[in-house]
C-alpha cells in the first residue's frame, strides 16, 4: 500500500500543478488582441453609394493579419471628415460619420478618446493605425496648378505639427513594443485625366505626393518608431504616364490613371473614396507590417 502511495504522489504532484496553472494558460489564450483605428473617411470605411462599412481597410485588416498568426479585434475611433486639427480638437464625431461598430465617444476628441482606451488596454493592444491628412490638402486640388505647391506645402506645416502629437501621444499610451502603423493615399487626382478639366492637375499631383505629402508622413511615423506604408506607391501612382493601357469606357490612358479608375470612385464619381478592393491593398500592407507569430 505504501508502494502505491509513492507511485501515486508524483502523478497527483502532476496533476495539482496542471490544474494550477490551467487558469492562466487559459487566460492567456482568451486574451483578446485589439487593433486600435484612428484617422477619417479611410478609416471609417466610406463608400459613396452606402456610407461607412465594412469594405474599409481598417475591417479588412483581420483576414490578412489571421495569416500572420493574430485573431485581431477592431475598436475603430476613425472619424469621417476628420483632419489632423480636429483628431486633436474636435469633441465627439457625428454617429453618421463613424465607422461599423465604432464606440462613441461624443464628450471628448478622437485622441483622448483612443489613448484612454489604449492605455487601459494596453498589453492587448497589438496594432494601432493612422489614417490621417487627405483632408488637410483636399482644397489644394482646387487652386490654381502653380500655387498647388505652395498650398501643400502651407499644410504640411500644420500637419507636421498635429501629426508629431498624435504620433507621440499614442506611443506614449501604447508602450515601446505596439506596432504603430501610418498610411497615405491613393493619388486619386491622377483619376481627374478621364475627367472634364482634370487632367491638367493630374501629372503634377504625383510629385505632390512622392516629393511632399509622403515623406512628411513617413517622418513622423518613423519618428516614434512607428511605420509608414506607402499606399500612393502600392496603387500605381509612379508608373510613368508614357506607359498605357486600355480600360473600358476611358480608352487608351496611363497604366497609373488606370489602377486610379480601379481602386477607387475618383473616375466613375469624382469621389475620392477607395472601393473594397483598393482599401484591401491599403488593408494588406498594413498586415505585413505584422511580425509573424509563432505557433
Amino acid at each position: 500500500r505504501l508502494m502505491r502511495m509513492k507511485l501515486r504522489l508524483p502523478l497527483l504532484v502532476a496533476l495539482l500543478s496542471a490544474a494550477l496553472l490551467a487558469p492562466t494558460a487559459l487566460a492567456q489564450a482568451k486574451a483578446p488582441q485589439l487593433y486600435v483605428s484612428l484617422g477619417d473617411s479611410y478609416a471609417s470605411g466610406y463608400q459613396p453609394t452606402v456610407g461607412n462599412s465594412k469594405a474599409g481597410f481598417v475591417y479588412q485588416v483581420p483576414g490578412f493579419a489571421k495569416k500572420r498568426g493574430y485573431a485581431l479585434k477592431i475598436v475603430n475611433f476613425g472619424c469621417g471628415g476628420a483632419t489632423t486639427t480636429s483628431l486633436l480638437k474636435q469633441i465627439g464625431c457625428a454617429k453618421a460619420a463613424l465607422g461599423p461598430g465604432a464606440p462613441n465617444y461624443a464628450k471628448t476628441t478622437q485622441i483622448a478618446a483612443a489613448e484612454k482606451f489604449i492605455k487601459a488596454n494596453r498589453k492587448n493592444v497589438k496594432l494601432i493605425t493612422v489614417s490621417i491628412s487627405g483632408n488637410d490638402v483636399t482644397k489644394c486640388a482646387r487652386v490654381a496648378i502653380t500655387e498647388v505647391g505652395t498650398c501643400v506645402s502651407d499644410a504640411l506645416t500644420g500637419i507636421n505639427t498635429n501629426l508629431a502629437e498624435t504620433v507621440q501621444r499614442l506611443r506614449k499610451a501604447g508602450g515601446p513594443k505596439v506596432r504603430i502603423v501610418g498610411i497615405t493615399y491613393p493619388d486619386v487626382i491622377l483619376g481627374g485625366w478621364v475627367r472634364e478639366g482634370g487632367k491638367a492637375l493630374a501629372e503634377p499631383s504625383v510629385a505632390v505626393f512622392r516629393d511632399l505629402i509622403n515623406p512628411a508622413l513617413k517622418k513622423q511615423y518613423e519618428s516614434v518608431k512607428g511605420s509608414f506604408v506607402d499606399v500612393t506607391a502600392a496603387t500605381g501612382a509612379y508608373t510613368p504616364l508614357e506607359d498605357t493601357t486600355t480600360l473600358a469606357p476611358y480608352g487608351v490612358i496611363p497604366k497609373a490613371v488606370a489602377q486610379v479608375c480601379t481602386l477607387t470612385w475618383y473616375c466613375e464619381k469624382g469621389d475620392i473614396h477607395a472601393k473594397k478592393s483598393g482599401y484591401g491593398v491599403i488593408a494588406k500592407l498594413v498586415a505585413a507590417e505584422l511580425p509573424k507569430l509563432k505557433k
